[in-house]
């Protein structure tokens, strides 16, 4: 005698039949834009993002140099030109020549919502055009870049992600592509990052412009050192934290805005600097020859000094 069939077994069904349409749907629209990078000595994944062949990828994938060619899903290998990378973001834009390329459109990664599914395509392990599939797990991550940099609002997921996934993209079931993979934990199952497609955009805008990121630098290295409470009190500092400056580059802004080795870093252009990593955020290409007043502890004593950051020319 056959055993009863649930209740609930049409609507599950459904669902599973539901989210696998969601899948397949996402697919059909983005996976014609996924492509192989093969480059020196690595390779990974990448995705056309534009009509006329430009190619988002990780800088990671293609930072050996050597030639750099793209393989399309229909078999078509082609030869890719560098326009831009960006190690800082781990982040790189190539350019082929081709006719009827497909291309992925980037989304609003500000519109994601943790929970919500994502589809990873890409050629992990050189199997061209595999697809995985999760949720966003966290939205807002802070993850440490190869060059050492912290990079924002980092999209966490657990849509399996492996060696030849770099720089393949991250997408919604409505087929837009919300995030740049760059990284797994490993040995950890199901903790995956990607550069959410906001950030793409601005990196991407700029290489195609430019062919590098600008930012501002003032020519220190420092360490996240803790304020004594008796000392901030005594300053009225309200930061916990500040950056200990260790040593001052010759000829730099820093030495010629008069900073000094052992001074705290406090604030920035009135913005507070409890780490290295705040300060990083606050160097944009918008400071680039703007004197900026910078608050420091020294010696006990809190001070102002004026310094105007230079164009940092390291990659």
């Amino acid at each position: 005698m056959l055993p009863e069939r649930s209740a609930r077994e049409p609507f599950d069904r459904d669902l599973l039949d539901a989210y696998s349409d969601a899948v397949i749907h996402a697919v059909e629209q983005v996976g014609s834009a996924v492509v192989r990078i093969d480059a020196g000595r690595g390779g990974g994944s990448g995705v056309v993002f534009t009509p006329d062949g430009f190619i988002l990828t990780n800088n990671h994938v293609v930072e050996a140099g050597g030639p750099i060619t793209a393989i399309l899903p229909d078999g078509r290998s082609i030869r890719a030109e560098s326009i831009g990378r960006d190690a800082h973001t781990d982040l790189a834009v190539l350019r082929i020549d081709g006719t009827n390329l497909a291309w992925g459109r980037l989304g609003d990664s500000k519109r994601l919502r943790v929970g919500q599914v994502a589809i990873a395509i890409g050629n992990p392990y050189g199997f061209h055009h595999s697809v995985t599939s999760g949720v966003v797990s966290a939205l807002g991550r802070s993850l440490r870049s190869r060059s050492g940099r912290l990079m924002d609002d980092v999209i966490q997921t657990d849509a399996a992600l492996n060696p030849g996934n770099s720089g393949g993209p991250l997408v919604t079931t409505a087929g837009e592509v919300i995030g740049i993979n760059t990284a797994m934990i490993l040995p950890a199952q199901g903790i995956c990052f990607a550069i959410a497609s906001n950030t793409v955009r601005f990196v991407a805008s700029r290489l195609m412009r430019d062919g590098r990121i600008r930012r501002s630098y003032i020519g220190v290295a420092g360490q996240q050192t803790p304020i004594p409470r008796a000392l901030a009190r005594a300053n009225q500092i309200a930061v916990a934290s500040g950056v200990l400056v260790t040593s001052i580059e010759q000829q730099s802004p820093a030495a010629g805005g008069g900073l000094q080795d052992g001074d705290v870093i406090l604030a920035f252009d009135g913005q507070t600097v409890s780490g290295i990593d705040d300060l990083h955020r606050l160097l944009t290409d918008e400071r680039i020859g703007m004197a900026t007043s910078v608050t420091v502890l020294r010696r006990g004593a809190r001070k102002h000094v004026t310094i105007t950051p230079a164009e940092s020319h390291s990659n």
